[in-house]
């Protein structure tokens, strides 16, 4: 195996033993974790009622094995079907009232979609309220096995995690036998050119699907590009975030002006289901080799 592949599994190891473990018991059977704002957060017991804040934590709950200590949702959540079912109330701007009257023990937000000035009022009202952050794919999947270790499911949670980490080494592997890496352009939409600046785990991902991500050194983590910047940057692989079926001509079509970028003039706009992509959940390894086959066909084709 080469060695990005066993650099990946040495993460593997480093993220289970540092994985965000209560911190010895209080005297008083409470339990302490520390979450990624630097925040302590206190729990009298293992949470049973449990709300979140953005649909990507909605998957990773479920993917922790916690799915059934969910008691309310957004509105913006649809996967899995088993949200269906739930209470919903709104997450932008947060709905306080409506969240109060659910009676979670746990809060789970994340400073992706939620802001972190909201971690005062919760504590305002006595609800705990636990923050992710995300700036890699391991940040992603180290946050399914602090889930477990919040709400008590740790086990399920492991398995989850081992199970994508064996998709990663096989798809690492792959990605290993590359010589060229095309630069890459990820547009969250075509009209208004949102995109990703630094610190995005989104150019983790088009790293590991083997390209070179074109706004990582952006200073704004969510820019907005220009026509003019696009022409700047080349991109020989444009991916949109619209759907599967996202019609490449549509691209021209708002921006005339890049009839000359390498993406078009090559055919190589991809377009891909916003959910595997915009959602930092479990799903993100199906982005990712989404990814693989926008930028490698060949080499999708390799995947067992």
């Amino acid at each position: 195996m080469r060695l990005f592949s066993r650099r990946l599994l040495l993460l593997l190891l480093l993220v289970w033993l540092s994985a965000c473990r209560p911190s010895p018991a209080p005297t008083d059977g409470t339990l302490s974790f520390t979450d990624d704002l630097g925040r302590v957060v206190t729990l009298p017991r293992v949470p049973e009622r449990v709300v979140t804040l953005a649909p990507s934590l909605t998957e990773i709950v479920f993917a922790a094995g916690a799915g059934h200590k969910l008691v309310g949702v957004t509105t913006a959540d649809d996967y899995p079907p088993a949200v269906d079912t739930l209470p919903r109330f709104s997450a932008l701007p947060v709905n306080f009232e409506a969240i109060v009257a659910l009676q979670p023990d746990l809060v789970l937000a994340t400073d992706q979609v939620n802001n972190p000035r909201d971690a005062t009022t919760f504590e305002a009202l006595g609800l705990p309220v636990y923050f992710f952050a995300y700036a890699s794919l391991e940040d992603v999947l180290e946050a399914i096995l602090t889930t477990g270790m919040l709400l008590g499911t740790e086990s399920v949670a492991r398995r989850t995690v081992d199970s994508l980490y064996t998709r990663l080494t096989q798809l690492a592997a792959v990605v290993d036998t590359l010589r060229q890496r095309p630069s890459v352009l990820v547009l969250i939409s075509d009209a208004t050119l949102y995109a990703f600046g630094r610190g995005s785990y989104v150019h983790d991902l088009v790293a590991r699907a083997g390209g070179v991500s074109l706004t990582a050194s952006l200073p704004n983590p969510a820019p907005v590009l220009s026509d003019e910047l696009v022409l700047q940057l080349q991109p020989e692989v444009i991916v949109v975030a619209a759907g599967a079926s996202y019609n490449p001509d549509q691209l021209l079509q708002r921006h005339p002006s890049w009839d000359l970028l390498p993406a078009v003039r090559h055919r190589r706009i991809c377009g891909m289901e916003p959910s595997l992509i915009l959602r930092p959940g479990p799903r993100l390894l199906d982005g990712l080799e989404a990814l693989l086959q926008c930028l490698h066909p060949a080499l999708a084709r390799k995947l067992p």
